[in-house]
């Protein structure tokens, strides 16, 4: 949680500085023309794209030439070319030049380099501080590619090394993402700790390679295939999934992906579906297990601004010796508000959550390019501001128990969000258990 504090606090410290000196404008998009809807599209021009390549927007587009657009359909189209991460600003405005019906898409190329430095408390606890630095460089040849390298000293010392192209083949949209790593990770299976006898940490080297496609707009399906050194001090049967304390585990996966949300920073409307499954060991060292996943999302507008979204999602694990390591945890990724300091585990989890979102801020912009030396693109900003409500649950079980209600743990509560993006999102929640012990949370990023 420190750390994600900081690195929001990293990227936002200057609009604190000159606070007093904020000038706030409305967002102005094409609403402003919406006498002209429907709009018949004979041509796209876009504009303010210097090192950005056209078909990286146009392919985020759901309509063409010829085709009529709505204002609500535009209002999506423009949040769908925000998600990519990379501008400051979009807009879409239609206009008649010379008896042709013109849609001018304008955007504001955001700053793309961000070496971060960050202090993170493992579990909350000040004596397992960690601390190191992210250095992401977006877009640097304009096809909206990401490399990212982090480093960590401290407590989990670990280097990090991320690639990710989202078409290397243009209209065949093929897209890749390579990792390299290596982590000293302290045990996070509260089962193998009592197992082991004391907390240990396992030495992890992986490398991973995922390649998919993109069909249409929405559907996306993808190989993946990985490999892990995971080294524990000494052996101790279940903690690794081979005869001694060095597990290679190498694995071969696949999975499909559909995603129709308008703003992936900030849903208000589509669905999210994400299906996984993974073979794990391949036989080598005497390890063969797999491990599925199911993630779905949906959002939608309720009553007037009213944002309705809600969540299902499990892991399941199968075979005869699975690792702690790789068992389903409730408490790391996936945590339960009003026992998220906690950790529920077993070879399968489920997991549901319900929000209820309203806009206090729903569009802003802040523009502080008046002030010297610092990037005009570092200094425009859009903001919003929501409050929420929420309600969620999760279960996770070993294999060969019946889930029953009195399994689940609940939580339930409300919050406000502070969206400042292209950046990031603050969010502050307030949380009960079932037996009303309140957790204040803070962190980055939607619940989802």
């Amino acid at each position: 949680m420190f750390n994600d504090i900081l690195k929001f606090i990293s990227q936002i410290s200057f609009l604190i500085l000159v606070s007093n000196t904020i000038q706030f404008s409305q967002i102005i998009d094409s609403t402003n023309s919406s006498s002209l809807y429907p709009f018949v599209v004979d041509s796209i021009r876009i504009i303010g794209n210097e090192s950005t390549k056209d078909f990286i927007i146009l392919r985020e587009l759901t309509f063409g030439i010829g085709d009529t657009i709505t204002e609500k359909n535009s209002y999506y189209n423009r949040e769908r070319v925000y998600s990519l991460g990379i501008f400051n600003h979009v807009y879409f405005t239609p206009a008649i030049i010379d008896g042709k019906n013109i849609l001018n898409i304008d955007v504001e190329e955001s700053w793309y380099i961000y070496p971060i430095p960050f202090i993170d408390a493992k579990e909350g606890d000040l004596k397992k501080l960690s601390y190191g630095m992210y250095l992401t460089l977006k877009n640097f040849r304009g096809r909206n590619e990401e490399f990212s390298l982090a480093f960590a000293l401290g407590y989990d010392p670990s280097l990090f090394f991320n690639y990710y192209n989202p078409s290397i083949s243009g209209k065949k949209n093929i897209f890749v993402r390579a990792k390299l790593g290596y982590a000293d990770i302290s045990n996070r299976s509260p089962a193998a700790e009592k197992l082991y006898g004391e907390s240990f940490y396992q030495k992890n080297y992986f490398l991973q390679f995922i390649i998919g496609k993109r069909f249409g707009l929405f559907h996306r399906l993808f190989l993946s295939t990985s490999y892990r050194y995971i080294e524990t001090p000494i052996y101790v049967p279940k903690i690794n999934a081979s005869g001694n304390r060095i597990d290679n585990l190498f694995d071969l996966g696949f999975g499909y992906e559909y995603d129709s949300r308008d703003l992936i920073q900030f849903p208000k409307n589509g669905i999210y579906t994400n299906l996984n499954y993974t073979f794990k060991g391949l036989g080598i060292d005497n390890i063969n297990y797999s491990v599925a996943s199911f993630d779905f999302r949906e959002y939608r507008n309720f009553i007037g601004s009213l944002i309705t979204k809600w969540r299902i999602a499990s892991r399941f694990t199968f075979g005869a010796n699975i690792p702690y390591y790789d068992y389903s945890i409730l408490g790391l990724d996936n945590k339960i508000r009003g026992h998220s300091s906690e950790k529920f585990e077993g070879n399968n989890y489920y997991f549901s959550s319900l929000e209820l979102c309203y806009p206090i801020i729903e569009e802003m912009n802040i523009d502080l390019t008046f002030i010297p030396i610092i990037p005009d693109r570092l200094l425009s900003y859009r903001i919003g501001f929501y409050t929420q409500a929420f309600i969620e649950s999760g279960a996770a079980l070993l294999k060969g128990k019946p889930l029953t209600f009195s399994d689940f743990k609940s939580g339930y509560g409300a919050g406000i969000t502070l969206l400042i993006l292209p950046y990031n999102v603050l969010r502050i929640d307030f949380a009960l258990d079932e037996y009303k012990n309140l957790e204040t949370l803070l962190n980055l990023g939607i619940s989802f």
